[in-house]
């Protein structure tokens, strides 16, 4: 069950007794709390049915005895124990999620680590409610999460676009999500957004980026690269070296699959390398062409020097912004 899926059973009133949210990715978990805390109940029936309890401040004895209470004029209460992974006796819980009361909703928040699917707790609420593991984006489904978002609020992103914003803020949904909908605040409902939108409304240079940066490499663009690497080596706190190596390491790890696929469709690539559509695959053939096999062995070297270097490792003072263009300069030449 996806949180989508979720989020539609319940607008359906198709509430369970019990229901448990765990895992990495917060921002899944905090969307379905908060539509089962504004939603579920009506304003007038809040006041007597709606409870909130904290894991570090409470125990299973609380909880079950908030939990067993009938409703006041109200089909249902809702109690919502959040930050359940600070409650050192949570898997007591198990004697109440065997047999939940079915005129409350008991949601259960364990936030930041997924919970033992394999104790007798997590059975009892598998047998008897709903458990949503939120799971961490890998890189590449970020992409497709953009679009998907901006698609359920009526809007359009162009893949550039996309990519900008993917690259820039990584895997932090909560972070994007923050991002976009301040951009969404400044433009009309129904805008295809592009790279000049990311700019204006979100701050991030449509010409300054480790996207531009990689087309650049890619394309053996030397006067663009060192245009790019001076302006990131002027602003070292919003282009760190570690997520400019991470970037490329990526990059060049792509470069090199592409290395031993040369013979197939731009879809067939578009797979091997992990990527929603061809759209990009031409980028990656160009580097190709720049970049032959030891080069792009030669750059992910570099790339794993510098990534040491940045840790420490064998380095002496020199400041974060020159080991940036030494970096890029080893690769290059």
């Amino acid at each position: 069950m996806t949180h989508k899926e979720l989020i539609s059973a319940l607008r359906k009133k198709e509430y369970a007794p019990m229901y448990l949210l765990h895992g990495t990715e917060s921002y899944f978990i905090d969307v379905i709390t908060k539509y089962i805390e504004e939603q579920v109940l009506t304003d007038a029936e809040k006041g007597f049915n709606f409870t909130v309890l904290y894991g570090k401040e409470t125990n299973f004895t609380t909880v079950v005895d908030v939990a067993r209470r009938y409703p006041m004029m109200a089909e249902r209460q809702v109690v919502i124990l959040k930050e359940a992974q600070q409650m050192r006796d949570l898997v007591k819980l198990e004697t109440y999620a065997s047999q939940p009361t079915p005129t409350t909703l008991l949601l259960v928040v364990h936030k930041h680590k997924k919970l033992d699917g394999r104790t007798n707790f997590a059975k009892a609420i598998k047998k008897n409610g709903v458990i949503f593991e939120s799971k961490k984006l890998y890189d590449n489904q970020v992409p497709d999460w953009i679009t998907g978002y901006l698609k359920d609020k009526k809007y359009t992103i162009s893949p550039d676009a996309c990519r900008l914003v993917a690259d820039f803020l990584g895997t932090d949904l909560s972070k994007i999500a923050n991002e976009l909908d301040k951009l969404l605040l400044n433009v009309p409902e129904g805008t295809s957004i592009n790279p000049d939108h990311i700019e204006q409304h979100i701050g991030i240079s449509k010409d300054y980026n480790v996207f531009e940066l990689q087309n650049a490499l890619g394309k053996g663009d030397v006067l663009k690269v060192n245009r790019i690497v001076n302006y990131f080596a002027a602003n070292p706190k919003d282009n760190p070296i570690p997520k400019l190596i991470g970037a490329l390491y990526n990059y060049f790890s792509k470069v090199y699959i592409c290395q031993f696929h040369r013979n197939v469709s731009d879809d067939a690539l578009a797979k091997a390398l992990g990527l929603r559509s061809a759209w990009f695959v031409k980028d990656y053939k160009q580097a190709m062409r720049t970049f032959n096999k030891p080069k792009t062995e030669k750059a992910i070297a570099v790339l794993k020097e510098y990534d040491l270097k940045s840790k420490g490792v064998d380095r002496d003072s020199t400041p974060e912004g020159e080991l940036m263009r030494e970096m890029v300069y080893k690769i290059l030449h």
